[in-house]
């Protein structure tokens, strides 16, 4: 007889990311739990992605990341437990809201996956990276350090880029559509690689390590080897795409960021979060898969994953 499949708490369940990792659970065959927070009882938007989510077949428990009895009582119900919760955050708040769950988690004592909130690039990696993206890569590599220390079990997800923030707009600032004025700001040289992963993949993957003992307490990278891609591969192929040839601007490091300056904290984390993306080289120049590290598409190949071009399509 088949063992059944894990009950999974999506904590952020209503979010960019989170509704995706309800959705997947569910075609996974998970008995899929979100957590129902009073704070959001007058979010109209909310409500009814809950009541979509419903309709697949979530189900609720009711909770409060502000109430540690409430939040040990809902991870008492689950074997996994995945926060989707927003983890770019400049703030100490998403700190401190990861290291409530993992006190609830550990409490609880029943727990046999945590995912934490990365979700990005792996933040071991990039501890020396500027500021204020140095910080929050710091206070994420904190987190992983409690749950370790407090005995969880987790995966830790290295999404790398999410294609939505980064393909449609050819990397381009201010804006997440093409451009229309068929001019594009080149980054560097244009050709430092880069890795653009599909949110709905995102999601996928993320599901398949729950159940899988090959990814406990480890770092699972996504890396499909058809978006591991430059900026200008990203033009070119919107370009054929559409038909159209775009005007290339270059931007030294100094000049990108320059942006920063007098730009709000969400701006400034993206340059900085960038920018080992685009210069020094990239940030895979020298990227090898470590003890500890799995990579997504070898451990699943059954995926099939959403290649850049047909991301694209969708805009073309």
């Amino acid at each position: 007889m088949a063992s059944e499949k894990s009950r999974v708490l999506v904590l952020g369940g209503t979010g960019y990311l989170g509704k995706r990792l309800v959705k997947a659970s569910l075609r996974e065959g998970h008995p899929t739990y979100v957590l129902q927070r009073p704070e959001n009882c007058m979010d109209i938007n909310k409500i009814q992605l809950l009541l979509r989510l419903k309709k697949h077949g979530a189900k609720f428990i009711e909770g409060s990341l502000s109430d540690h009895e409430s939040l040990v009582r809902a991870v008492k119900q689950v074997d996994v437990v995945i926060s989707a919760l927003s983890s770019s955050d400049i703030s100490t708040t998403a700190t401190q809201l990861q290291l409530k769950i993992a006190a609830a988690i550990k409490e609880a004592g029943n727990v046999k996956r945590f995912i934490p909130a990365e979700f990005c690039i792996d933040p071991a990696r990039h501890v020396h990276d500027l500021e204020p993206a140095k910080t929050l890569n710091v206070r994420m590599m904190d987190v992983r350090q409690a749950i370790v220390e407090a005995n969880i079990p987790y995966t830790s997800i290295a999404a790398n880029c999410f294609a939505g923030y980064f393909v449609p707009n050819l990397c381009q600032l201010g804006s997440l559509l093409p451009p229309k004025d068929n001019k594009v700001s080149i980054f560097g040289d244009g050709n430092a690689k880069a890795i653009y992963v599909d949110e709905n993949d995102i999601a996928t993957y993320t599901i398949k390590t729950i159940d899988d003992p090959r990814t406990i307490n480890k770092t699972l990278h996504l890396m499909p080897p058809e978006n591991i891609r430059s900026q200008n591969e990203l033009i070119s192929i919107w370009e054929k795409l559409t038909g159209k040839k775009y005007e290339r601007s270059t931007i030294s490091g100094e000049d990108y960021l320059a942006i920063m300056n007098g730009a709000d904290a969400i701006i400034q984390f993206g340059i900085t979060h960038n920018y080992p993306i685009f210069y020094e080289g990239g940030y895979l120049k020298s990227f090898e898969l470590k003890e500890g590290d799995e990579e997504a598409t070898k451990l699943y190949p059954d995926v099939k994953y959403t290649t850049v071009e047909e991301y694209l399509k969708r805009y073309a």
